[in-house]
């Protein structure tokens, strides 16, 4: 028999295999999605969601860390084949911190050449040191041009773009902070926060994070936490709307804030264990507008 310490070993190299041939695979190949929409695409250089009459433009940030090849690829399949409203143009991009490893700088860039969807902020990375103010504050310095509405979201959070595009459009395109209110019992959006599984902030907000002084010596606590109150300090945020029941942790991971998976869903956060996501995406059918075809059978 081996020895538990042998057959850990091998475990982990296998595992370490694998997920190299994954990374591989994606950037070796092209991911496209052709779908029958004219209002959906999937680029190689970022997941967005547009159409010539589009009533307002959003990014969602996806904060991430950089050994987390798998994941990413992953999310890239989960938001470029979702479906569009032609109301929203939708740009996904993963945000990590300066990179610290020979690997990542060769890796990354391959992901950057291939997929252009990822930001590289000026920090150390973290959950709860300051990566979402380096977020926030950072956009209007770096990006060429505007969003109506920017999301910060986790990487462990599925969220159905179609119905996030939906409940956006009649909102508010100032002052306007939306998400999942804390504490998990609560339906008023005036008291405490809004959870970091995913919450949008409309621009002016994302400027003066930027340029305010409010935030600048209080990056350090539960990010969502102190998003909450940077804006109760400065008085901001008069537009607020907490989207319960359709935003939630998946069931039974998380007390009064998770329940069981419904069909007005926008997201579910805490979804980590592959047999987690294959739930989810069986509950919303994410396959059924797969063409037929000789070449395989499903």
């Amino acid at each position: 028999m081996l020895r538990p310490k042998l057959t850990q070993s091998i475990l982990l190299l296998l595992l370490s295999t694998i997920s190299i041939i994954l990374f591989i695979f994606f950037i070796s190949f092209s991911i496209q999605y052709n779908n029958n929409s004219p209002t959906s695409t999937f680029t190689n250089k970022t997941i967005t969601l547009k159409n010539s009459s589009h009533q307002f433009t959003l990014l969602i940030g996806i904060l991430t860390r950089p050994d987390k090849y798998d994941r990413r690829h992953f999310l890239r399949l989960i938001y470029g084949t979702q479906s569009s409203s032609p109301i929203a143009k939708i740009d996904v991009k993963f945000i990590l911190c300066n990179l610290t490893k020979p690997e990542q700088k060769i890796l990354i860039a391959l992901e950057i050449m291939r997929f252009d969807d990822i930001i590289i902020l000026d920090c150390h990375e973290n959950m709860n040191s300051g990566k979402t103010y380096t977020y926030f504050s950072t956009l209007p310095k770096i990006l060429p041009t505007r969003y109506d509405y920017v999301m910060k979201a986790d990487d462990d959070v599925f969220i159905r773009l179609k119905p996030l595009a939906l409940s956006l459009h009649t909102l508010p395109r100032f002052d306007l902070y939306y998400g999942f209110v804390i504490p998990c019992p609560s339906m008023n959006p005036f008291v405490h926060y809004m959870s970091g599984m995913g919450f949008v902030l409309s621009w002016d907000l994302v400027e003066w994070i930027s340029d305010s002084l409010v935030p600048v010596n209080r990056t350090f606590g539960p990010e969502d936490k102190l998003v909450g109150e940077w804006l109760n300090s400065g008085k901001k945020a008069k537009n607020r709307f907490s989207n319960k029941p359709a935003m939630y942790d998946y069931p039974g991971t998380n007390g009064r804030c998770s329940h069981d998976l419904i069909p007005d869903t926008i997201a579910v956060h805490r979804v980590k264990r592959w047999d987690q996501w294959l739930h989810v995406l069986s509950f919303f059918n994410v396959t059924k507008d797969i063409k037929p075809s000789k070449l395989y059978n499903l």
